[in-house]
């Protein structure tokens, strides 16, 4: 009699024993199907995408709207204080176009300001400037001023602490830069505002036979 119940108790914790295990195996493959899932998930979102330039366009986003965006913003007093919103003899809007046919290339370390070919836009406006590469989106915003033909670049989120200093002509349309000293982007910015010159958006007085350049609105 005993020998019976000891034999049925045994076989009741061999019973159990083994649901447990089949309830562990279970989990431990449902576990293992959600992580498998989320590692897909995760490839999927990321793993499609080429890394962009530094401020690369989103997807959707135009030019215009960029710069609309742009246009609403202004700089923030890194390193130095506001100019006061006065307005100079550079006040106005410029573009260039670079001929370069070669795409971008997109990493996520490239310096910032690296001529790339396409439309750039560049604008000063009482004491403040914007920049703008139309083909990736790239732009950026500081600080200026102006005394007689030399200029000061600051407050650039690019190169905080950096300040550029240039001397300006703007003759028969043309805005050219040379350099004096800028280190911002590791000398990138220097390079980019002397690669080409800038045609102004606004018609040189006495010249009725003035075309928009291209990137103008």
């Amino acid at each position: 009699m005993s020998t019976r119940t000891n034999h049925g108790r045994a076989g009741v914790q061999t019973v159990a024993s083994k649901n447990h295990l089949s309830r562990a195996a279970a989990l431990f493959i449902a576990s293992g199907l959600a992580l498998v899932s989320l590692a897909c998930s995760s490839h999927a979102q990321t793993g499609g995408q080429a890394p962009g330039n530094s401020g690369a366009r989103a997807a959707g986003d135009s030019a215009s709207v960029i710069w609309t965006e742009l246009l609403q913003k202004t700089p923030f007093p890194h390193t130095a204080p506001l100019p006061l919103q006065k307005r100079t003899f550079l006040d106005g809007t410029y573009t260039k176009l670079d001929p370069k046919k070669t795409p971008p290339v997109p990493c996520r370390r490239c310096p910032d300001y690296v001529p790339e070919g396409g439309i750039w836009k560049l604008q000063f406006d009482k004491g403040v400037f914007r920049i703008l590469h139309e083909f990736t989106g790239w732009r950026s915003i500081g600080s200026f001023t102006v005394k007689e033909n030399r200029v000061q670049l600051f407050n650039d989120p690019t190169c905080m602490e950096k300040t550029g200093t240039y001397t300006w002509t703007l003759k028969a349309g043309h805005l050219n830069w040379v350099v004096v000293q800028d280190e911002c982007a590791i000398g990138m910015r220097a390079k980019n505002l002397m690669q080409l010159p800038w045609l102004p958006c606004q018609p040189p007085a006495m010249k009725a036979d003035w075309q928009k350049p291209p990137g103008c609105d």
